[in-house]
Parts: C-alpha cells; structure tokens; sequence
C-alpha cells in the first residue's frame, strides 16, 4: 500500500429535504469537476424556519480529494 496525499476542499450543500440530501447535493456536484473524492466531514449544519417548520437545509462539509501519484 502506497502513502497517500489528500487535498482539503469547503463546500455547502443546501436542500429542502433533509441535512443527508444536502450532503448528498454538495457532493454530487462537486463530482462532476474534480476527481477522487475520498471523505467528507460535517463541519456545520443550518436551517431556515418558517411558520415553525423546517423548510432548508445549509450543510458545509470539508472534502478531501487524493493527489493523483
């Protein structure tokens, strides 16, 4: 097993459905121009109430990508 070198990207993903979604948004896009995504760490999570429900979801994550060798 080789060493690996992993770079650390911020992201936020938001969604009306759920933190997981918002996630799942944040990591789907960012799959379509970078390579190699490794992990993902929650880093915070937000919300926006209206009418005393949830209706938003902010989640930022910090991904890290492996260095191609």
């Amino acid at each position: 097993m080789s060493d690996h070198v992993y770079k650390q990207i911020e992201l936020t993903g938001s969604s009306t459905q759920s933190s997981d979604d918002a996630i799942r948004c944040a990591i789907a896009k960012a799959s379509k121009t970078l390579r190699n995504l490794h992990w993902f760490q929650v880093t915070d999570t937000r919300g926006h109430i209206e009418n005393d429900k949830v209706v938003h979801w902010q989640v930022t994550i910090k991904v890290g990508l492996r260095i191609d060798d």
